[in-house]
């Protein structure tokens, strides 16, 4: 059994930068993003039913889905949504069980960016680790990296936990409102904890 690091956030707080850096010192990353990406991508396994849902204006000329027609559609029309989510997450959970029972690292960083909002989500991750950030920084990176309006931020933003909820339901909490070094320092301070922590566990 792995032993399970359930690492989450709100959008732009550097998740995926934290994961990057436990990649970088020896921990297995199961990233449930990257999953969703390929199973929407060209040839993905979830295309044939999406199209099937919401028909074919929705596979981009190059074959994926249409994230920005996808993103505007689930945001206006919450059955939608429902839609979306009733079929990528058993799939998204069933690739993520696959690759955490074969990762080889001594432990594995599970990155699921909406976890605080699964109902079951404590029964799946040994800890929850977040990547905490406040609001308005969240805001300023998640504008300069994808260039969405202020109210299509604020729309994704009303859809995930609040900032305290997640930081209720946090074993571990990385701040990131600094520098790139302090998100390395801390990180590798957790990682020294969790390589403890896992030979405890296996020990």
């Amino acid at each position: 059994m792995s032993f399970v690091i359930g690492l989450t956030g709100g959008i732009g707080s550097g998740k995926s930068a934290a994961a990057e850096e436990f990649a970088r010192l020896g921990a297995s990353i199961v990233d449930t993003d990257a999953i969703a990406r390929e199973l929407t991508e060209r040839g993905g396994a979830a295309l044939p039913q999406l199209e099937r849902l919401f028909g074919a204006e929705f596979i981009a000329a190059s074959g994926a889905m249409d994230r920005k027609k996808m993103r505007e559609r689930v945001f206006s029309d919450p059955a939608a949504k429902r839609a979306l989510e009733a079929l990528l997450h058993p799939l998204i959970r069933e690739e993520s069980q696959r690759r955490i029972a074969a990762a080889g690292g001594p432990y594995v960083v599970h990155v699921v960016p909406l976890l605080v909002e699964s109902p079951d989500y404590r029964q799946r991750v040994d800890r929850v680790l977040v990547v905490d950030v406040p609001e308005e920084t969240q805001v300023a990176r998640v504008h300069a990296r994808c260039q969405l309006s202020e109210s299509e931020i604020q729309a994704i933003l009303r859809s995930q936990a609040s900032r305290a909820e997640r930081l209720a339901a946090a074993d571990d909490v990385i701040d990131n409102s600094g520098t790139l070094d302090a998100l390395r320092k801390q990180v590798a301070a957790l990682h020294a904890r969790y390589e403890k922590m896992t030979r405890n566990v296996k020990g």
